[in-house]
């Protein structure tokens, strides 16, 4: 298996610790320490002080599955393996399709690059169920993902809230889309790391794993809950098969996770107002500035804006003579402002992804004003 550069990661490297203001990232905030532990109970206080820095249990300690099974209806602390969300995509990706000949999958598009260019390094045909964009939302349609699907189908990729255009499917359309998978027999992968970021209000989805025995779910701490810094992901899934094969693979790789990055996952998963309503007011109020500067002709820039249903991001087409990179290189060169651009998802056109879960989004803003 020969990989690709991680194109995103690359560009983010070269300028991520060096650019003064960010514009595009996909997190929300960091929360503090100090934040963290002001909502831990007496228990939960407890277990941090007296944590010993030693091994954890290679599947995730027990306290943070029992945490993490809450979100779940369907899926019990054994059927929940705990990882980086990046090792998790790659463990997942190589076991489904180790032994299938010539497989195929279908993936969204655009997409982070993990979630596609795992499955094109091991060889399989890929089909893309592209985003397509309207004058209100961008909209995936599923009457598409069907005729992309084919008997021979191993794997249905999906990521809803979607990275990088905020677009969302309803209740009914995820259930077509698992309906369509059951036909052919194939898993889907459902990244849902910005589940829950409900900025305009519509139904939240529950977890694909939840509704089909060969759904994997994945989702973790760094989007959502603003603790990138604690490297948590997970995958829940009913299908024991995988979660045997995940921890076949584990041991080759991190083994286990960090202690204390366990601890403050599971206190923020047993109080997750705290967390997760700050980053949704904080990215309501980022659109609606965003959307006043347009409205106000303050960002020329600007050519469409379609605010993201779901999710902390949106996918923004802008005026420019050049590629998207270009414009993206002059500004972070210039301005010392940090966009991504639609190269970094390989996705044609001139497009930036914003993000809106940062607290210096105004601030930011206002530069680009200038």
């Amino acid at each position: 298996m020969i990989v690709s550069e991680f194109l995103l990661e690359k560009y983010f490297a070269k300028y991520e610790f060096t650019a003064d203001y960010m514009f595009s990232c996909s997190d929300c905030d960091g929360y503090s320490m100090k934040y963290i532990l002001d909502q831990a109970s007496d228990t939960e206080k407890e277990m941090w002080e007296n944590l010993h820095m030693g091994y954890t249990e290679t599947p995730g300690s027990p306290y943070l599955r029992e945490a993490i099974t809450q979100y779940y209806g369907m899926v019990e602390e054994d059927n929940i393996i705990v990882a980086s969300p990046g090792e998790l995509s790659f463990m997942t990706m190589n076991i489904l399709m180790e032994g299938v000949q010539k497989p195929h999958a279908v993936v969204v598009s655009p997409a982070y690059q993990s979630l596609y260019q795992i499955l094109e390094s091991l060889g399989c045909e890929l089909s893309y169920w592209r985003a397509e964009e309207g004058e209100g939302e961008w909209k995936f349609d599923v009457a598409k993902l069907r005729e992309l699907v084919r008997p021979d189908t191993r794997l249905i990729v999906i990521n809803f809230p979607h990275n990088p255009t905020g677009a969302y499917l309803t209740r009914e359309e995820l259930e077509e889309v698992v309906s369509i998978a059951r036909e052919c027999g194939a898993y889907i992968y459902s990244d849902e790391m910005y589940r829950d970021l409900m900025v305009q209000g519509v139904e939240p989805l529950p977890p694909v794993c939840d509704l089909y025995e060969k759904g994997i779910s994945l989702w973790g701490m760094a989007k959502s809950f603003g603790l990138a810094g604690a490297r948590i992901g997970w995958i829940a899934s009913q299908d024991n098969w995988l979660i045997e094969q995940l921890h076949i693979y584990k041991p080759y790789l991190s083994m286990c996770s960090s202690a204390p990055s366990e601890v403050l996952s599971a206190i923020v998963l047993n109080h997750p107002e705290a967390f997760l309503s700050p980053n949704i007011e904080k990215i309501q109020r980022n659109v609606a500035l965003f959307q006043e500067s347009i409205a106000a002709g303050k960002l020329p820039w600007v050519e469409k804006f379609i605010p993201p249903v779901a999710g902390s991001v949106a996918f923004v087409k802008i005026k420019c003579d050049g590629s998207a990179m270009e414009w993206s290189e002059a500004l972070v060169q210039s301005r010392s402002i940090l966009t991504v651009p639609a190269e970094m998802f390989d996705y044609p056109g001139t497009y930036l992804r914003i993000g809106f879960g940062r607290e210096n989004f105004p601030e930011v803003l206002k530069m680009m004003e200038q």
